[in-house]
């Protein structure tokens, strides 16, 4: 009887031994686990990402910024936005828009009141940003302040990058996604205006202002 416990014992060990058997060289590895999850990168296209509200924004970019100029200069803005040089100038753009990845220094102008008994000139002390890389993309985050637009910026074949993002409020640890809530999106043009100058214009956002301009400097400058 020991003798035949023996047998099965050894019969069951080669058993198991024989089910983990390595692949034959040369064969294909096994097929991924379906419902696996595949890192996907974003579309390079802002059209393919850009909500039908936001592509309407970015059309009225140049009247919006010249409404809200002529607004804060009849309010007697006029010098202080001669002041910021070619960062208000609407067709002010440099080649070579994209900034580079690092920390920045930015400045809010918001200009042009959506309502009554609101300034149509704000001039923002600087607050933190940052550019990172995103893939093919780069990736702004306003860092301080109670209101941080937080987006991608995509490059664009008609040389002026688009921002698509959204805006975090108060004490808000995670920005909101894109196209939930219009209120929240923001679309803007990225351009270089300076050796080491960029802005953000960011027409018709949902409060406070008809146009926001935010300057971004390099913070080591």
């Amino acid at each position: 009887m020991k003798q035949v416990l023996v047998a099965l014992t050894a019969a069951a060990t080669l058993a198991g031994c024989g089910g983990r058997k390595a692949a034959p060289q040369g064969a294909r590895p096994a097929p991924a686990v379906a419902g696996a999850r595949m890192p996907v990168a974003p579309p390079l296209d802002w059209r393919t990402v850009a909500t039908l509200a936001d592509r309407d924004r970015l059309r009225k970019w140049r009247s919006a910024l010249l409404e809200a100029l002529e607004r804060a200069r009849a309010g007697g803005s006029g010098p202080a936005i001669a002041a910021q040089g070619a960062l208000l100038v609407p067709d002010a753009r440099l080649a070579d828009p994209l900034p580079p990845p690092g920390q920045y220094r930015c400045r809010v102008f918001k200009l042009g009141a959506k309502s009554a008994g609101m300034l149509d000139y704000i001039a923002y002390p600087p607050f933190t940003c940052r550019i990172d890389r995103d893939g093919a993309l780069l990736r702004f985050e306003k860092i301080s302040g109670s209101q941080r637009p937080v987006g991608r910026i995509f490059p664009d074949a008609g040389g002026r990058p688009v921002f698509l993002g959204t805006l975090m409020l108060g004490d808000e640890t995670r920005a909101m996604a894109y196209g939930r809530d219009e209120d929240r999106d923001m679309a803007g043009f990225v351009d270089r205006v300076g050796e080491a100058r960029w802005r953000l214009v960011l027409p018709l956002p949902a409060f406070e202002s008809l146009v926001d301009v935010i300057e971004l400097v390099p913070a080591t400058s």
